[in-house]
């Protein structure tokens, strides 16, 4: 018998605070309270926020669904010190304990240092606050310290080296990402196994992409069982993972937490069989045809419009692969909203003289602006 692990008694569907239902600019916390009644009737408890989501409201939303409503023990909460706004060791503290008040807690289960990567690592050890978030736990006010994560696997080797003290981490796991060169999921797990620290997944579902996919994608899983929703796939895919605390699931509505909900409350992990289902989906969607752009930004260099392409051709290329229509106009507002949207393009070719791939640019951005804008 194998050696109990920290998170391992906590049930596999945790309830992410980032996309709350919303009227207009505010959080709808009659139907968020309606949500955490049924998730919490079902047994499950882990709650997960930061500092940053929802402009700060999630983390009331927090106190208002949750911490005045249930007994304490009754649930973990999870929340988020923003290394990529901190400049100064003095933020910490302030930050940390507006975190607990806005939640009405005493104490974080679960506390993060919030996406971490080579750069924020570096960050941390030089603010100290490792130092800050261990103290913090001694005195009483978190229980387990970890952080999140979005780089190589080298990168999350050379952070778990250094700091032992790490109880456990979050990263971005699901069956698309796998296999991917740039999230590394695969070779992040097994950093994290190997290490012997419990996960905590993030993006089961790839913000939302592996809950639309492609009509071929769709009837794969359909004719394989006709009862199971598209994202439960992708949920479940992750929560049959050893060694795993909870798989995060983003929920903006009732509809998608009961979906969650009906399938997790009784959780069977996947079978040999259902592996390869999902097998021959990523089959499939590795040989649709996507944009062949790397990356390189020789077309961004000579743009007289500063406009951002490779990132435009990667949200084009979500689309294709996912046909999540509403998710890649968001991404496509993120990525243009300094600037440079694709229907700026004057159309004088600087790119695609510099284009090692020859991709032919001005007709693909003329399509975004369709898609998109």
């Amino acid at each position: 018998m194998a050696d109990k692990y920290l998170g391992e008694s906590i049930k596999k569907l945790g309830f992410g605070l980032m996309r709350l239902p919303m009227k207009g600019q505010e959080i709808d916390i009659e139907q968020t309270k309606k949500m955490v009644d049924e998730f919490m009737s079902k047994g499950f408890t882990y709650f997960d926020t930061a500092y940053v989501y929802i402009g700060g409201k999630s983390e009331v939303a927090l106190k208002e669904a949750v911490v005045d409503r249930y007994p304490r023990e009754s649930f973990q909460c999870a929340s988020k010190l923003p290394m990529f706004d901190i400049k100064e060791p003095e933020q910490m503290a302030p930050i940390f304990q507006e975190s607990l008040d806005r939640a009405g807690l005493e104490y974080y289960d679960f506390y993060l240092l919030h996406a971490l990567n080579k750069d924020t690592a570096k960050k941390s050890d030089e603010l100290g606050a490792w130092g800050f978030i261990q103290k913090m736990k001694e005195e009483g006010k978190i229980k387990h310290i970890g952080f999140s994560f979005h780089d190589t696997a080298d990168v999350l080797d050379d952070i778990l080296t250094k700091h032992p003290e790490a109880e456990f981490v979050q990263l971005q796991i699901n069956y698309a990402d796998w296999e991917s060169d740039s999230v590394q999921s695969r070779l992040c797990y097994e950093t994290a196994r190997k290490h012997n620290v419990p996960v905590i997944i993030m993006e089961p579902v790839k913000g939302g992409s592996l809950a639309t996919m492609t009509p071929e994608v769709q009837k794969l899983f359909k004719d394989a069982n006709p009862e199971m929703s598209i994202p439960s796939w992708a949920v479940r895919y992750c929560a049959s993972l050893e060694g795993v605390v909870t798989v995060l699931s983003g929920m903006s509505d009732e509809a998608q937490l009961n979906d969650n909900v009906s399938y997790m409350a009784d959780f069977k992990p996947l079978t040999d069989s259902e592996r390869e289902v999902i097998g021959k989906a990523v089959e499939i969607l590795d040989s649709i045809p996507t944009i062949p752009c790397t990356g390189c930004k020789y077309c961004v260099d000579g743009c007289p419009q500063k406009i951002n392409i490779p990132a435009i051709f990667t949200t084009m290329n979500k689309y294709t692969l996912y046909n999540n229509l509403e998710g890649a106009k968001g991404e496509y507002g993120r990525v243009t909203k300094d600037g440079g949207k694709a229907s700026d393009c004057i159309q004088c070719g600087n790119c695609e003289s510099h284009c090692p791939q020859h991709i032919e640019i001005i007709e693909t951005l003329k399509k975004a602006a369709e898609l998109f804008e």
